[in-house]
């Protein structure tokens, strides 16, 4: 492990303990609000420092709110999606980095056409690792979410941005990979996010069905792959963060092109998703400090001030 730089201070909380450092690895803008947005706000007011990664700019994206489709809009996506992404991490209080890239698209037909030319799934492997190392090594997170193998979904991107992550966290302490992207840096810590397992939708379509009220998962659950596995299952972390789903919510409408106010994101009233689901959940997939399962927390077995950590 590479040794500590005497010359960097790691943060200290108000109350004096250690603030550690989260970076979490997205690959359009709208997925920091949808993936962990509570759990983000949480440890940023805890006084954490907490960085979201973008890889592409979402330039492919269609507008999902009908309240957006207006002529303005079409004519300038990429900008749109930009201002849209600065608003939700003013809103979340997190610093914010593009990696650049091209948004991919989801092609869809029969037979599947093939993706853009130039598009970010389709670009070098090693090039998106490098972005990320150089990020990686600046801001120097002690943990790094992303997403597990199959993209969260097989969106293309997502499977991208999965592989660069993983990458990048295995070489951003290796001082012979990617020499000239900044000092090396180990992360102690990199985890999956699993929001949309099907315990979860189960969990709060009984709940809903049993307050009398209109379920809009009956149509999702019944067309559920019977073979898809659940994610539930792999979640070893599960952090409380109900007191921040009015700020994931704020970040999620900033999204505007994206988001729909009446959809389904919104449907189940703030008092029943607290009951209900009061955490969002991660799955633990490598760790250099010792943590026990289940954690509650994503900074788990980080204890001591982070130098020491590091030059362990």
């Amino acid at each position: 492990m590479t040794p500590p730089d005497p010359t960097h201070v790691d943060p200290i909380r108000p109350d004096g303990s250690p603030a550690f450092r989260l970076m979490t690895v997205h690959a359009h803008p709208d997925d920091e609000s949808s993936k962990g947005a509570a759990t983000t706000a949480r440890y940023v007011s805890e006084g954490h420092e907490v960085m979201v990664v973008t890889c592409t700019g979402g330039e492919r994206g269609s507008i999902l709110n009908p309240a957006m489709d207006r002529p303005e809009v079409l004519a300038d996506i990429p900008g749109v999606r930009r201002a849209e992404m600065a608003r939700a991490a003013e809103i979340l209080g997190v610093q914010h980095r593009w990696l650049g890239f091209v948004d991919s698209g989801l092609p869809e037909g029969d037979p599947l056409p093939p993706l853009p030319e130039g598009c970010f799934a389709l670009s070098d492997l090693d090039e998106g690792t490098a972005a990320l190392v150089a990020v990686v090594r600046e801001f120097r997170p002690h943990v790094i979410v992303t997403y597990d193998e199959n993209g969260g979904y097989p969106h293309p991107d997502h499977i991208r941005c999965h592989e660069i992550s993983v990458a990048a966290f295995d070489a951003a302490g290796d001082p012979d990979r990617y020499p000239g992207t900044g000092d090396p840096w180990q992360p102690l810590k990199l985890y999956y996010s699993h929001g949309f397992s099907r315990a979860r939708v189960v969990a709060f379509h009984e709940a809903l069905l049993a307050r009398g009220l209109e379920s809009p998962y009956a149509e999702w659950l019944a067309n559920w792959p019977a073979d898809r596995p659940d994610s539930a299952t792999r979640v070893t972390t599960k952090v409380r963060c109900d007191e921040w789903f009015a700020v994931r919510d704020e970040a999620l409408k900033a999204h505007a092109t994206q988001i729909d106010p009446t959809s389904r994101w919104f449907f189940i009233p703030p008092e029943i998703q607290r009951e209900v689901w009061p955490t969002e959940d991660y799955e633990l997939v490598r760790s250099l400090v010792d943590s026990s399962i289940p954690e509650d927390d994503l900074f788990a077995g980080l204890t001591q001030p982070a130098d020491v950590l590091r030059a362990g």
